[in-house]
């Protein structure tokens, strides 16, 4: 094996672990965040950088909940997983979903996120046929915040 493909076998693990711890924490801090008022909750920077984004702060209201695990079958398939941010407003019927995602480069895996969002929305619709369902993903490189368009799966 020649120096050169080893080095970049080296960067490429090093990048992947960085990136691993990298998001592993960001969700650690996000989770912890909560936006009430004048008693907000949570790592100062993020606390401000959610209440500058628009829409944002809502989905960390205390009636969001973290981690929110969802199982069911979509196709004959079962399909368990857990949900970076959950809100269901039980007055207006809507539920929002929200996805946190570390990547710099967002097309990498976009299409992967967006069938992950779109599969928590169609198990949360099977408990919830009569709510509305928004789903969206928090890129933290950048805070910026998309709204997907969600389909029938």
């Amino acid at each position: 094996m020649e120096p050169k493909i080893l080095t970049q076998i080296i960067k490429n693990i090093e990048q992947t672990r960085y990136a691993t711890e990298t998001g592993t924490q960001m969700h650690a801090y996000l989770h912890a965040v909560v936006i009430d008022g004048d008693t907000n909750r949570g790592h100062p920077e993020l606390v401000s950088k959610i209440l500058a984004t628009p829409r944002l702060a809502e989905m960390f209201s205390p009636l969001s909940r973290t981690e929110v695990p969802i199982a069911g079958t979509i196709h004959g398939k079962f399909i368990s997983r857990r949900i970076d941010r959950l809100l269901i407003d039980n007055t207006t019927k809507t539920i929002t979903i929200l996805d946190y995602k570390t990547d710099t480069t967002r097309a990498t895996h976009y299409n992967d996120y967006v069938t992950q969002v779109n599969e928590y929305a169609a198990l949360l619709h099977a408990i919830y046929p009569e709510y509305s369902i928004s789903g969206y993903i928090l890129w933290t490189h950048d805070f910026s915040l998309e709204k997907l368009s969600l389909k029938s799966l």
